[in-house]
Order: C-alpha cells, then structure tokens, then sequence
C-alpha cells in the first residue's frame, strides 16, 4: 500500500530488547468530499509509523515534511489507563520517499540507496 501524508512530529529513532533500532513517526493524512446536502466534509487519518532498514533517515524525518511510503497496514486496539478502548493504525513502511525536492530529497534517495545495498551485502547467499 501507498500512503502520502505530512509528519506530524520528528521521528524518533528506538532501540529494541533485542538491539535492533526503529525509526517511529507519525504521518497525517488529510482527504475531503462532499456530502449529500453538498458541503464539504474535511477528514484526517492518522498513521504510527515504523522503519526498521537504517535508522539513517531520521535525521531527515522532521515535522511538516511531505512523505510518500510504501508498506503495510495494520490495525491495533486497546484500553487505556482510564478504561476507555482506542484504536490505531500501524504503517510499517519499506520505502520512503520525501517530497518538494531540494537537498533533503536527495539526501533521503542516497540514504536509503545505501541503506539497501549494506543490507543486500549482508545476505548469506
């Protein structure tokens, strides 16, 4: 699946029990249409993101960029410390790409172009 939306915060780069390091951020995704009496209803879509190939591309992950990504969906539930049920959507992202070009567009494309060619070196076959 293929997702476009704005960061709504810095990513945040964690390292799991096991030493492997996650990339997190969130992206908002913001859509309209017109109703039946014809006026126009805003609606968002909030995703927590995770990018586990190099925890390079945080540093270019920030707050307002325009991202396109590329991965898979899924959806997780839970009650909170008040007892109230939440809901979420996960997106755990394999490509992205940042968008308005410039300097940081490039420095995503050379990122993650290294990030896939020290991760296709470390194949053992």
């Amino acid at each position: 699946m293929n997702i476009t939306g704005r960061l709504t915060r810095d990513a945040e780069v964690r390292t799991t029990s096991q030493q492997k390091q996650v990339v997190n951020f969130s992206v908002a995704i913001n859509d309209s249409y017109r109703n039946k009496q014809g006026e126009r209803i805003e609606q968002t879509t909030y995703f927590d993101c995770s990018y586990w190939i190099t925890p390079n591309v945080a540093k270019i992950l920030t707050k307002g960029s325009l991202v396109e990504l590329s991965g898979r969906v899924t959806a997780r539930a839970w009650t909170g410390n008040d007892g109230e049920a939440h809901a979420g959507l996960n997106f755990h992202t394999f490509q992205i790409k940042l968008h308005g070009g410039g300097k940081k567009s490039e420095t995503v494309q050379a990122t993650l172009e290294t990030a896939t060619k020290e991760t296709e070196d470390d194949l053992p076959f």
